[in-house]
Parts: C-alpha cells; structure tokens; sequence
C-alpha cells in the first residue's frame, strides 16, 4: 500500500485484520458483511445498492486490506452487472434478454448473501462472472 502509515506488525496473525481498526465504529468483520449486504440498499433508496457500498469502500480503503479487497470485489462486480443488464436490455428485442435480466439479478442475490456468509467467515468472496475492473 502506497502513503499507508500502517506497518505490518498491526495485523493478527497472519490476517487481514488490523488489532483496533473499527471502520464506523463497528467490528471489521461486521463492516465487511454489511459491505456485501449494502447491495440491497438499492430497494431502498435509489442508486443506494450503488452508493452505499461505493462510500463504505473508498472511506476505509487505505485503512484496511480485508476491507479494500472486499471493495475492489463488490464494484467489480456492480460494474460487470450493469454491462451484463445493458446487453440484457438490448436482447431484449429478440426475447433472451429477459432470461438474462432475471439471471442477472439472481446472481446479485446470491453472490451478495454468499459474500456476506464468507466475510462472517472472515474470508474474501470473489464474485463468479465478475470482470477484474479493479485489481
């Protein structure tokens, strides 16, 4: 990590975890499940499934590499979905975008819950389908 003030002797163990980190005010491990949850945020408020992980990510970034590794994995796949209901959009003239659309978004479900139950785990999910945007 480039202008990190952070040294190595910080992690536990062999971890990603930082000894007293706690990005807003909770547990990193909690921080890292919401961060996958934050996806739902969209039923919510609009553009909030997009926002809400965007800001949890960049905020603590630079902070911590279990959280930066989450991030990068989340946005790619955001990114890599909406090309995916883009194209979906498109088909749909020719009646397989629909099938797409819907796979699409049952796969944002699915990936977000098993990101969630992984981060619990204390482990990264990369998100199958997911183009490396960000590495």
């Amino acid at each position: 990590m480039e202008d990190s003030n952070l040294v190595d002797d910080q992690f536990v163990g062999d971890s990603l975890e930082y000894d007293d980190f706690q990005p807003w005010g909770m547990d990193l491990r909690t921080f890292t499940i919401l961060m996958h949850l934050s996806i739902f945020a969209g039923a919510i408020v609009p553009f909030g499934g997009i926002i809400l992980p965007v800001v949890m990510w960049t905020t603590n970034k630079d902070k911590s590499i279990l959280i930066d590794q989450h991030g990068k994995n989340i946005l790619n796949w955001m990114i890599s979905s909406i090309i995916y209901v883009i194209g979906g959009a498109i088909l749909v003239l020719i009646g397989i975008g629909v099938l797409i659309l819907i796979a699409v978004a049952v796969c944002t479900v699915v990936f977000a819950i098993l990101g969630a139950v992984k981060a619990s785990n204390g482990e990264v999910y990369k998100y199958p389908l997911a183009i490396e945007f960000i590495k």
